[in-house]
């Protein structure tokens, strides 16, 4: 999709786009089956392109990405966990409004 500013994450690029950067990662884990999970994605491309520059949106498809779904015990989606210096520091499970996520993001930027 062309414009699409959220970043898609897998375990082979995990590392370098969690840990990679000094400002906050907002992760959304996510299938392509999931309503909820639908729902928020337009939410999510326009958290990415208003916090461009100042925070890191990413998806992962945890169909795709079992791995790393296991790792963060991903038990219901859609989860979207904040990372600040590679770790999570926040987390919310369910499709929620987008002032719910932008006020998760501002507490770390």
């Amino acid at each position: 999709m062309t414009g699409d500013k959220v970043t898609v994450i897998t375990k082979d690029n995990f590392e370098e786009v969690v840990n990679g950067t000094d400002k906050p990662v907002l992760v959304d884990f996510w299938a392509s089956w999931c309503n909820p999970c639908r729902s928020i994605a337009p939410v999510m491309e326009e958290l990415a392109q208003e916090y461009d520059g100042k925070a890191v949106v990413g998806k992962v498809n945890v169909d795709e990405q079992g791995e790393l779904s296991a790792r963060f015990r991903i038990m219901s989606i859609p989860t979207i966990i904040l990372f600040k210096g590679g770790h999570p520091v926040d987390k919310i499970v369910g499709a929620r409004t987008k002032s719910d996520f932008s006020k998760m993001l501002d507490k770390f930027i």
